[in-house]
């Protein structure tokens, strides 16, 4: 491990222990012999772990959190290119709210009447949420925990059982088990040559539906970016179709909110989906669920039991999201990083340009090709290199590892061990000049095995 690295993690750890210390002796902080002589040992600890830091130099003291919880070190020691990983990738801001309101219900200290989530003012959630509204281009917007919950909350509220969905053929799992949970069935629209979900094809499958059942669908739900290719799909013709058979339409953008440009209106969407951990720099499980005025009443209905004995009635709590959804740290770090994914989207047209810079300095290793569509319009990528750095893991000693080894050598982290045919990268938030080293690290393997 980088000295640099392991240092700075200590001098953390080593002013969370003096924090401890404050915490103990609060409100007054008037420490015992015992705790004065702690807080001295941990001070003088920490100057030399700064001088250790300036100088670069230094042995590692520790490698775990506590027992089993080794440190995460990936994003500062590696290069990291896991493709779900990129676009949570915490902004400092958010790390520093993790420090601050680490605490169970840190986010609580000011809620009061009428006692729901999106009503507290400090910290400015509420202000919050209109941002996330008007971010995304809906009229309303929750935090959710995760795209998941988003999926499910619709479907809870839209659904009932014996109502079809459709969805695309590379739609993630948890949308056809949201779908599942409330006895809807979902069926799959299918891809075009390209991998590409089209408006076309989305009207056979409606007619197909309509003349197998007899009813139209309940809802399209459909991915404009796909977890599997990275493929763009045709969200606002495929919007379009459904609005033309009066059937709602769930925008997905697990891949696309938080990274790209998202207005969904203009898209044609009556839901928004979008993953915080994935997309918005946000830790899990974060998500966003926004919607236009005419299903907010639906979907974030309002409880109007009360129990029979008691009478006891529970306010403005909202049905589908179970009252208050994402509290304390995971929300406050979405919002700390707010700022920086509103301004980050700006720069869209960047990321694409660096993606597809890797992209063609891959695809000049003979036997490399891009799965993806062509040119990138995504910054994740699924690239093939069966004809390429598989043909030496077969013979190689460590078969399929190998490529995994080689890159973990150069300090590139993110690919699946053991994949030398197919595998997916993200190359979202790198700098030129890491995407410079990255492309030139595949280029050195190649040429060391002679490709």
């Amino acid at each position: 491990m980088d000295p640099r690295v392991q240092k700075t993690y200590e001098a953390l750890f080593l002013l969370e222990d003096l924090r401890e210390i404050l915490r103990e002796t609060s409100p007054e902080h008037k420490l015992n012999r015992e705790q004065e002589e702690r807080f001295k040992k941990i001070l003088s600890e920490l100057k030399k772990n700064l001088d250790e830091i300036e100088n670069n130099e230094g042995d590692a003291r520790i490698r775990y959190i506590t027992d089993r919880i080794e440190l995460r070190t990936k994003e500062e020691e590696f290069i990291n290119i896991n493709p779900i990983q990129a676009g949570g990738r915490l902004t400092r801001e958010g790390r520093k709210a993790l420090i601050a309101y680490g605490d169970g219900y840190s986010i609580c200290d000011y809620c009061f009447k009428p006692f729901r989530l999106d009503f507290i003012k400090r910290p400015p959630v509420h202000d919050f949420y209109q941002e996330l509204a008007e971010f995304v281009g809906m009229d309303q917007a929750r935090v959710v925990r995760g795209a998941r919950r988003g999926f499910q909350i619709v479907a809870s509220s839209l659904l009932k059982k014996g109502d079809i969905v459709l969805i695309s053929s590379l739609g993630h799992y948890s949308l056809a088990l949201a779908i599942e949970s409330v006895g809807a069935i979902w069926r799959e629209i299918p891809l075009n040559e390209k991998n590409i979900i089209t408006a076309e094809n989305t009207q056979k499958k409606i007619e197909s539906v309509k003349e197998e059942t007899g009813k139209f669908p309940s809802l399209i739900a459909i991915s404009h970016i796909d977890y599997m290719f990275g493929n763009e799909h045709d969200v606002s013709g495929i919007a379009k179709i459904a609005h033309e058979y009066e059937i709602p339409f769930l925008y997905n953008g697990a891949y696309t909110v938080g990274v790209m440009p998202v207005n969904g209106k203009k898209i044609g969407a009556d839901f928004v989906v979008g993953s915080g951990h994935k997309s918005m720099a946000s830790p899990a499980p974060t998500g966003v669920l926004a919607v236009t005025d005419q299903f907010s009443k639906k979907v974030f209905k309002t409880t109007e039991s009360s129990g029979d004995v008691t009478g006891r009635e529970f306010g403005i709590k909202e049905v589908y999201l179970l009252g208050c959804t994402v509290m304390g740290a995971p929300l406050i770090a979405m919002m700390a990083s707010f700022p920086m994914v509103k301004e980050r989207v700006k720069h869209w047209d960047e990321e694409l340009k660096k993606s597809n810079y890797f992209i063609r300095g891959f695809l000049k290793i003979r036997g490399n090709r891009v799965v993806s569509e062509m040119p990138r319009k995504h910054t994740l990528s699924r690239v093939d290199s069966t004809a390429s750095f598989n043909k030496v893991a077969k013979k190689h000693k460590r078969r399929g590892y190998f490529l995994y080894d080689e890159l973990t050598k150069r300090k590139i982290t993110g690919i699946f061990p053991g994949t030398t045919k197919q595998f997916k990268l993200n190359t979202y938030g790198l700098t030129w000049d890491q995407i410079k080293y990255l492309t030139n690290a595949f280029r050195e393997i190649a040429e060391e095995y002679g490709i």
